[in-house]
């Protein structure tokens, strides 16, 4: 008997300490082509955690390991809302295709949780139409605390009416209101430099007003932990000390990055700041200042030091090198990883098998709409000029082998190349040593003859620097493109053949050519 209850006990415990999410749903109207993302709200990788299709019929279903307790961005057809989600969970999930996600609803057990925090959501959206802020932020001091005062036991009053309502977890509950004080110390601050703006640089708040803002932020580092618009406020505080820091520090100089600055003036001028809420900081300015694609290998390795040697928390250090790797892919030289790769008759295919002969690896997927529209036909034409001296390895990450199938023999159908597929998509053991994301698609990658990494990822066959790679490693020369063929940013034309200018010049609207991961704010 003891030995059953001892195996009940560890299951319980083991489903508690679970990190699954279970994700099911319908959208009504839903299109196939659309897909559904969830991401952590505070973390600072903000790389999505979960991507997944929609069926015909408007069902999904999917899972993904969560961080933690806590909220979570929901992406669907260009549109956004923050989910409230544990580990464990299942969350079930509907609406209809013209709203989802901006209005949903959940049932099961992530119910209480977010029909707490919507209603909360709906009443501030109600609520800021009673309240004149313009008015309010040109009143005196003493006058503008009252109003902030009310405003905060108003929203408040609404988060316990709501609490009795709903029976939400404590977690969420103490979120709401962590949520209500930044966003009231960023008032607080756009009050204070907007009266220094205004004629008065000299202009000081009374003992009252830090005495407000002291409260709101008694729990500084689980604020800065859980939300990115408290870092904001902390940055935008921050700016102008900063920015007078930076001027002295560049004087002559034009090779320092923001995050070396800033990582120094840390360092030097924010020694009462703890180390958490460094590190998020930190974290936040790396990512908006110089981790994305168009970063030169200098600053590349630049960050990486930094991030090594000064961000002290192990998982926003893990998650800025995820993110970095995302963005800035391997480095040059390195060995190009195998990864379980199949061809449409079911047969394995290795990478290596290319040894001996550079390849492009191309990552793409069907519901991905500028493969049709854009790349195919361009593809063809780089395919068509450097096939004599280098092989193509086309990656398809579509979430079933017989969507691979199909997309494969119809898009690519009379390219020159090999055509493989990714079990699991973007879950798939190849997506994931290789860095690929829904936002990366479609993605290209050089490889030499020796089987190492030769370039950065592209997201643009017409980008010149793909081309000179392209030309150092088949060693032939490809016509230059004329200077005065304007397109739009994007997957638009490849000088590779003069042919495809005039096809690729009447494209649809493109793709940027630098995409990033949704940062939160």
């Amino acid at each position: 008997m003891k030995k059953y209850l001892l195996l009940f006990i560890i299951a319980v415990f083991a489903m508690s300490c679970s990190k699954k999410v279970e994700v099911k749903g319908k959208i009504t109207g839903g299109s196939p082509l659309e897909r559904i993302e969830l991401i952590e709200a505070s973390g600072v990788a903000t790389l999505p955690l979960m991507n997944i299709g929609v069926n015909k019929d408007g069902t999904f279903t999917g899972n993904f390991d969560a961080p933690k307790s806590g909220m979570y961005l929901l992406s669907y057809g260009g549109k956004r809302n923050l989910i409230y989600l544990k580990g464990g969970q299942k969350l079930e999930i509907s609406g209809n295709a013209m709203t989802f996600p901006t209005e949903y609803v959940i049932t099961g057990d992530a119910k209480n949780n977010n029909d707490f925090f919507m209603a909360t959501q709906k009443y501030l959206a109600t609520y800021a139409q009673t309240v004149n802020m313009n008015e309010l932020m040109s009143k005196d001091e003493k006058t503008f605390l009252k109003g902030m005062e009310k405003v905060q036991a108003d929203i408040n009053k609404n988060i316990d009416e709501n609490v009795k309502k709903f029976s939400p977890d404590n977690e969420v509950v103490t979120w709401k209101k962590n949520d209500l004080s930044t966003t009231l110390l960023t008032i607080l601050n756009q009050y204070e430099m907007g009266h220094k703006q205004m004629g008065n640089p000299s202009f000081k708040v009374t003992k009252a007003f830090t005495d407000f803002a002291g409260k709101l932020e008694e729990n500084k580092d689980v604020l800065v932990k859980e939300h990115p618009l408290y870092r904001e406020y902390l940055l935008t505080k921050m700016s102008p000390d900063f920015q007078k820091y930076a001027q002295a520090k560049t004087a002559g100089k034009t090779d320092v990055t923001t995050s070396e600055l800033f990582t120094e003036y840390l360092k030097k001028n924010q020694k009462d700041l703890s180390q958490t809420a460094k590190d998020y900081l930190l974290a936040f300015v790396m990512a908006q200042s110089d981790i994305h694609p168009g970063s030169p290998e200098k600053t590349v390795e630049k960050i990486k030091k930094i991030i090594d040697e000064d961000i002290k928390d192990a998982t926003i250090k893990e998650d800025l090198k995820k993110i970095q790797f995302a963005i800035n892919g391997f480095k040059i030289g390195e060995p190009a990883p195998e990864a379980s790769l199949v061809k449409a008759d079911g047969k394995s295919y290795n990478l290596s098998e290319n040894k001996g002969k550079p390849y492009l690896l191309a990552f793409y997927a069907s519901w991905n709409p500028y493969i049709g529209e854009a790349t195919t036909p361009v593809l063809k034409e780089v395919v068509n000029f450097y096939k004599s001296k280098m092989n193509f390895v086309f990656v398809n990450v579509d979430d079933t082998k017989d969507q691979f199938v199909k997309t494969s023999s119809s898009l690519l159908k009379g390219i020159t190349g090999t055509n493989v597929y990714g079990e699991n998509g973007l879950n798939s053991d190849i997506a994931k040593k290789y860095g690929v994301y829904a936002f990366k698609l479609p993605c290209f990658i050089v490889v030499d003859k020796d089987g190492k990494i030769a370039s950065k990822p592209f997201f643009n066959l017409g980008d010149p620097e793909l081309v000179t790679v392209l030309d150092k490693q088949t060693g032939l020369s490809a016509p230059k493109v004329n200077p005065n063929v304007q397109l739009q940013p994007g997957l638009g034309m490849d000088p590779a053949a003069v042919a495809a200018q005039q096809a690729a010049a009447q494209q649809a609207p493109q793709q940027q050519a630098n995409p990033q991961p949704a940062q939160t704010k």
